[in-house]
């Protein structure tokens, strides 16, 4: 059954494959963000000409134009991006068109004040940025939707042009007067009436009652957990009907092989609101990748260089926002210029950036930007030509990989990572945890970083997918920190487990329901059945306490939870529950000595249910002991090892199509390396069979053989 979830899979991704090259879609798509309309046009063709040159076989444009587009109101002047649009194809790039509704002109907000974005703290937003507008207005969505009208008219049938971008990297909520009334009808649809509201939020605590809708805030600061909680998916449903104003223009007016998506940005890992939600409306999933990709802390944004486990999770976090390949319409070419410290990337590590991504399941890699603006609040970004039109060292790089991408794309045409392990990164459990993190050493990130690193080292692919979808494919489902569960969400977990998968629980698993209210039951909630145990109490950890058992020894460190199995009666009780037999919790794990609450007690148990297992691990614990426990786990759940055994620092993707697999090695390490293959494999960018690749520092090896079943 196994393999048949597999082949389906692939076979799936293949047709989406296929529904892109019939939109003229490059099989790999290599291409620069484009703003035509800040240079003459005369000096158009020198551009294009040498994009050409570096192998760019598409250009991103418009995102940013709307002064440009529609100088005042109803006068649109498309004209010029229909030039740039045919110039680009005589120079054999197709063109993605952005809807340029991430900055309003100066004449809509001046004569439409009352459409700009409020901060939390009262103050309206001025022009001379982006992204100064509400969300929630009626009136910035209509003329959204009029500029979009007007391009989906006009460019719906080019046929040079393969897809539409909806605005840019969706980013801030607003509080204005019009975002505060939706946010009430919002609550008033999804509870009915008061009652439901006060019962779910238990608003009896400190007083908080409401008798008017009118009387509850909006806020993000410390509050009532189910507001909290309740405003984040507020935020997102503003964002869905954003996006879907326009997305129903285009679609009234394109044709179908013209694909819809967005650019998310945030480093990938934000959580201003549901990216997956957001994900799900478009034809294609783009994210914006940047250094720091991965990591909690902001200020690593733009600064350092590439660590493949952070960015790869990252990659893996936005393909499974759809279960599908994606896009990076967004890379730095060398550096950036709004980070702390703006460092270059190494010589060639750009190159290898770019195929990293396409190692992890992106069709389409391209950079920000082109040409270095003139003027701005980005003058100073990296970029592949300089403001001269003459090529920058990088461009060079760029032109390298371009090559490479042109001999490898009959290739990977068709291709997609497939991975039988599933990490849980779920926004209603992160959103609940962040609220009242409880310590401020609970980074998690960090704790999905370390099962991540360990889960992926072992099988070389991940995938990293929300509760609510399809887990049937899988074979290990890892879920570090669900801190909501729900009875429904529950159930499904169960239902798995019994019919042959294997689910690891991580700390803080269950505390919450759907309403981010305690469950009545301790943790982990209504899996307490399932797990035939539950968390006796949660510690958060100033220091390392020692845990060790059969199964290996480190320590935990942050946060640590105590387990008790129930007693065979409460057992007995709860058995009606599961629709399969269920053995005895086995301990897995103990504390040793260090703290008295936990001395000798459970840190991780598991237990046989039905065909499957379950298994709680109750403490942050340190990556050596993570890289025992997840050798163990995928053990457990029979899954392959890898087809190459590759040294540490080098990162091994693997597409699969139903007739061949591809991998993609990229050497991060500091020196060359050497790997030897399993069996004659065909050079990709070489040429020739090999049965060894040798890698220098950035060096990357494209190998493909006839799809073997192990």
């Amino acid at each position: 059954m196994k393999s048949l979830h597999l082949l389906s899979s692939v076979f799936c991704l293949a047709a989406l494959a296929l529904v892109a090259r019939a939109a003229n879609v490059p099989p790999l798509m290599y291409g620069a963000a484009w703003y035509p309309e800040q240079w003459p046009e005369a000096q158009w063709d020198a551009d294009l000409s040498r994009m050409q040159a570096a192998g760019l076989n598409m250009v991103r444009i418009g995102e940013f134009a709307w002064s440009s587009l529609e100088p005042s109101e109803g006068n649109y002047q498309l004209d010029w991006m229909e030039r740039a649009v045919a110039a680009a194809a005589r120079h054999g790039l197709v063109t993605i068109v952005g809807t340029p509704t991430d900055t309003p002109p100066a004449w809509l907000t001046t004569k439409y004040p009352e459409v700009l974005r409020v901060s939390e703290d009262g103050k309206q937003l001025q022009h001379g940025s982006r992204r100064h507008f509400s969300t929630a207005s009626a009136k910035y969505r209509e003329l959204c939707a009029k500029i979009v009208t007007q391009l989906a008219q006009h460019f719906g049938k080019n046929p040079n042009v393969v897809a539409w971008q909806i605005g840019n990297e969706f980013t801030e909520d607003s509080f204005d007067d019009e975002a505060r009334r939706g946010w009430h009808l919002w609550l008033e649809k999804r509870y009915g009436s008061l009652d439901q509201l006060n019962k779910h939020w238990m608003t009896a605590y400190w007083s908080q009652t409401y008798s008017e809708w009118s009387q509850i805030p909006m806020t993000t600061g410390r509050a009532n957990p189910g507001l909290l909680l309740d405003y984040k998916r507020y935020v997102t449903d503003t964002w869905l009907a954003f996006q879907r104003n326009q997305i129903a223009v285009l679609r009234a007016h394109v044709e179908p092989r013209q694909l819809i998506t967005t650019n998310l940005g945030g480093v990938g890992w934000a959580n201003r609101f549901n990216r997956q939600l957001i994900a799900a409306d478009y034809d294609v999933i783009s994210w914006d990748e940047y250094l720091g990709a991965g990591y909690a802390d902001s200020s690593r944004n733009g600064t350092g260089h590439l660590d493949p486990d952070r960015s790869g999770s990252t990659h893996d976090l936005v393909r499974g926002w759809k279960q599908k390949n994606f896009w990076v319409l967004e890379m730095p070419p060398g550096f950036v210029d709004w980070s702390s410290v703006s460092n270059s990337l190494d010589r060639g590590e750009t190159r290898a950036m770019a195929w990293h991504a396409v190692a992890h399941g992106a069709d389409c890699v391209a950079y920000w930007q082109w040409r270095s603006a003139l003027n701005g609040q980005e003058q100073y970004h990296g970029s592949l030509v300089g403001p001269d039109g003459e090529p920058v060292p990088v461009y060079a790089e760029a032109a390298q990989a371009g090559r490479e991408f042109a001999k490898a794309a009959p290739v990977i045409a068709g291709t997609s990572p497939v991975a039988e392990v599933a990490l849980i990164h779920d926004y209603d459990s992160r959103w609940a945890i962040d609220f009242n993190r409880f310590s401020n050493r609970y980074e998690q990130l960090e704790v999905l970083h370390s099962y991540y690193k360990a889960l992926r080292q072992q099988t070389q692919s991940v995938d990293i997918v929300t509760p609510a979808m399809d887990l049937g494919r899988y074979k290990l489902i890892v879920a570090p920190s669900l801190n909501v569960v729900s009875a429904e969400l529950a159930a499904k977990l169960s239902a798995w487990v019994e019919q042959g998968g294997h689910l690891v629980l991580g700390p803080r698993t269950g505390m919450k329901n759907e309403f981010n209210a305690l469950n009545t039951q301790r943790q982990p909630g209504p899996l307490v059945a399932t797990l035939g145990a539950r968390v006796e109490q949660f510690y958060a950890l100033l220091e390392d306490v020692p845990v060790a058992g059969e199964r290996g020894s480190g320590k935990a460190t942050v946060w640590a939870e105590t387990l008790a199995p129930l007693s065979a009666d409460r057992l007995s009780t709860l058995s009606s529950q599961l629709s399969t037999a269920a053995g005895a919790p086995e301990v897995l794990l103990r504390y040793g000595t260090g703290n008295d609450w936990l001395t000798g007690q459970p840190a991780a148990l598991r237990r046989r249910v039905g065909q499957g297992t379950i298994t709680y691990l109750g403490a942050v614990v340190d990556q050596p002991l993570m890289q025992t426990l997840a050798k163990q786990w995928i053990a457990l759940a029979k899954i392959d090892s890898p087809i190459i055994a590759v040294p540490d620092r080098v990162s091994v993707g693997r597409r699969v199509a139903a007739n061949r697999e591809v991998f993609i090695l990229t050497n991060f390490a500091a020196g060359p390396q050497e790997i030897a293959l399993p069996a004659p494999m065909t050079d990709v960018l070489n040429g020739g069979e090999v049965t060894n690749v040798s890698l220098p520092r950035y060096g990357v090896a494209v190998l493909q053989r006839p799809l073997t079943t192990r």
